[in-house]
């Protein structure tokens, strides 16, 4: 083979590599994702199961993959108010996944909830 062929196989394989990657985690809406997150706080501190209604946890607590291990072992121990999240529907889970995925540590913007 030559050295264009090498460098476009190359290229190819890189290009199919990313839109794998872009497909791999299905998104959710980070915005609803915020809003819900808040809101399950906010109800879990009216029935007196925290006593913030700010979430235990901000975004920038994990990294990407760590809140994509998270999620995907559907382990919410950490974040408290078991009913609230018991409660919360898979559209619900993947936009909030959404959200503190796109903010986590290691992402280009990371956040804290304010």
């Amino acid at each position: 083979m030559n050295a264009k062929r090498i460098l476009a196989l190359l290229t190819l394989l890189l290009c199919l590599g990313f839109i794998g990657n872009a497909w791999a985690v299905e998104e959710g809406n980070k915005r609803k994702g915020k809003y819900t997150y808040r809101k399950v706080y906010s109800e879990c501190n009216a029935r007196g199961g925290v006593a913030s209604p700010k979430p235990v946890l901000d975004p920038d607590a994990h990294t990407q993959a760590e809140w994509d291990k998270i999620f995907a072992d559907k382990k919410f121990d950490a974040f408290g108010c078991k009913e609230e999240w018991g409660k919360l529907s898979e559209v619900d889970l993947k936009d909030i996944h959404s959200y503190l995925r796109d903010f986590a540590a290691d992402s280009p913007t990371p956040a804290k909830c304010k």
